[in-house]
């Protein structure tokens, strides 16, 4: 009988982790304690993907306010400083943005509107509309914003967010400047040096600045890219990526994770002889549908997998073959023609109308976004994932 099922995402659960813990063995024994338990085997080509979290836990991957702080003084001396485009989250910008008011005596925050950059919002698009406001053009002072929309507490958390950021600049002893634009080099009427909070668009608001003028510019890849006082840090991606761990401690991205990914497969192989594929994994890349907040806020979704996830999936659609170019036929003659259709496909359907409603995003992306939906952000207590029959297709 043929199989009937396709994918299957296992969360799985796994210890507390802590700093010095041994993250590869613990992933790998997860892994074949719940197929001893849940009576499933381990396959050629299954996915096993560990949330970056728990990687930089065992890491020890931390950093403290202080250590920010000094990071930022060491780069922007006595300045005042503009710290433009964060992101509007507690999670994960509030204790980076307590270390850059203490190392700096004068904060000028631009925040972008009528939303951040991964879709929180600070005031109702349609709103703006009616006051008739451009947020391309206009440039708002803090007292412009609270004329036209008063205090507009975000509808998931309940927070003021330019009245909560504000606080945390001038409880640090710093003083505070809050403005809004969309054109970053509206900050250049303020001060010329600058530090980028942007997440995806940071080379772009980099670039933009430099040309208009800036004298010092860093983006938050650039700060603790290297320990500070032996503070943790990330070569690649700094502050970006960073956690909330205490009111006083971030946790960074992890870092070395090529090694992480490729030790699972090593020891998977060893245990069972099978080759499966390994990736540590961020945050999901899709956007709500009520919140409008895209998920993304982790610089990628994954920072390493092993080589057999490079690419992007190479797919037809079903309903087009059914609908088009087999629509005379119908049942067992239907299967066996898109059954043929598939196993003879080529390697690259780019442009070919049987690909047109695919999916063309890296595979990393699609099974870090699977993943994330599958450990959750809360108590499920699944840092792990398994993915099944991912490379399965109607022919399998």
């Amino acid at each position: 009988m043929e199989r009937l099922v396709g994918t299957v995402s296992r969360g799985i659960r796994a210890p507390i982790i802590r700093e010095g813990d041994d993250i590869v063995e613990i992933v790998v024994n997860s892994i074949l304690n719940a197929a001893k338990q849940g009576d499933f085997k381990i396959n050629d080509r299954d996915i096993i993907a560990v949330t970056e979290a728990v990687v930089a836990r065992a890491q020890g991957n931390y950093a403290s306010v202080d250590h920010i702080a000094k990071d930022i003084s060491d780069k922007f001396g006595n300045e005042d400083l503009g710290v433009i485009f964060p992101i509007l989250s507690r999670n994960r910008f509030s204790t980076c943005l307590k270390g850059i008011a203490r190392g700096s005596k004068k904060v000028v925050l631009l925040l972008s509107y009528p939303s951040d950059e991964v879709g929180n919002h600070l005031a109702d698009i349609d709103t703006l509309d009616e006051k008739g406001i451009n947020p391309w053009t206009d440039v708002l002072s803090e007292d412009i914003y609270r004329n036209l929309f008063g205090y507009y507490k975000h509808p998931f958390t309940g927070v003021d967010y330019i009245e909560y950021y504000k606080d945390i600049i001038t409880a640090e002893g710093c003083e505070a400047e809050i403005i809004l634009a969309n054109d970053c080099r509206a900050i250049l009427k303020h001060t010329k040096h600058v530090l980028c909070c942007d997440v995806h668009s940071r080379l772009r608001t980099k670039r933009l600045l430099k040309n208009a003028g800036a004298l010092t510019i860093y983006s938050l890849d650039d700060i603790l890219t290297t320990a500070v006082d032996s503070s943790g840090y990330n070569e690649s991606y700094g502050l970006l990526g960073c956690n909330k761990a205490t009111e006083d401690t971030v946790k960074l991205f992890p870092r070395d994770c090529q090694r992480v990914v490729d030790s699972i497969q090593q020891k998977i192989y060893e245990q069972t002889g099978k080759h499966v594929e390994a990736m540590v994994y961020g945050d999901g890349a899709f956007k709500d549908p009520i919140g409008k907040i895209w998920e993304l806020a982790d610089p990628v979704v994954s920072p390493a997998y092993t080589s057999g996830l490079e690419g992007q999936p190479n797919e037809v659609k079903l309903k087009y073959l059914a609908d088009n170019n087999f629509a005379h036929l119908k049942g067992d003659e239907l299967e066996n023609a898109i059954t043929d259709f598939i196993k003879s496909k080529g390697d690259n359907l780019v442009g070919h109308l049987e690909s047109q409603g695919t999916t063309p995003r890296k595979l990393t992306d699609l099974i870090g976004s699977l993943c994330d939906l599958t450990s959750g952000s809360g108590d499920k207590g699944t840092p792990i994932v398994l993915v099944q029959g991912y490379f399965d297709n109607y022919t399998k």
